[in-house]
């Protein structure tokens, strides 16, 4: 059996666990979509947002994007929050990085990559702002606060953004998180509540 091949056998085993487990769960998922939650997350395939928070396809609306960034100028990302935002009304914005993040890492490098260069450039311009504190540190904890600024970041980027601007000016209950992923114990924690 190939790669492919198994994938759809898993999708079809997947799929009748879930009616077995509730035999009108496909009939709620598909009547509508109002999930509390956007999520903006690297594209890292060991970061899956629904498993990690415990929740099922249509709790939470994604984004990913290689080092969760929001660039003002990503029309992609800034029309995700848009129509979270002003359409399915989520009342979380949550930014999650992860440790070991391979965009982080890259930029940290400073290596011609192609492409991605452009991309990375934002993360160079956090490291760049924060190279005092940045430069004091080994590289293995170098590259976990950057991944951790870089989430702060982008968050305030989000709370920057005239689409949440203008949803808090209407009186919108709206939150913005700052979040980052441990990927050897699976933990999450709540850079908002850590002090600098």
């Amino acid at each position: 059996m190939s790669n492919i091949t198994q994938l759809l056998e898993n999708n079809r085993q997947w799929s009748e666990d879930q009616k077995n487990a509730d035999p009108d769960f496909f009939n709620k998922l598909s009547e509508r979509q109002k999930p509390e939650y956007l999520w903006i997350g690297c594209s890292d395939s060991r970061v899956p947002a629904n498993q990690i928070v415990g929740l099922i396809p249509g709790d939470i609306f994604v984004h990913r994007n290689v080092a969760n960034l929001v660039v003002h100028t990503d029309f992609n990302c800034l029309s995700v929050l848009q129509y979270a935002v002003d359409v399915l009304k989520v009342k979380h914005v949550i930014i999650c990085g992860h440790y070991g993040c391979g965009g982080i890492e890259a930029a940290l490098q400073d290596k011609q990559l192609g492409l991605i260069d452009n991309w990375l450039g934002h993360i160079k311009d956090i490291a760049h702002k924060h190279r005092a504190e940045l430069s004091g540190l080994n590289e293995h904890d170098r590259s976990a606060r950057l991944c951790e600024l870089n989430v702060s970041e982008q968050a305030d980027n989000v709370k920057r953004s005239s689409i949440v601007k203008e949803a808090l000016k209407r009186g919108q209950s709206l939150q913005v998180h700052s979040w980052i992923y441990s990927l050897r114990n699976g933990r999450l924690k709540d850079l908002s509540k850590v002090t600098e």
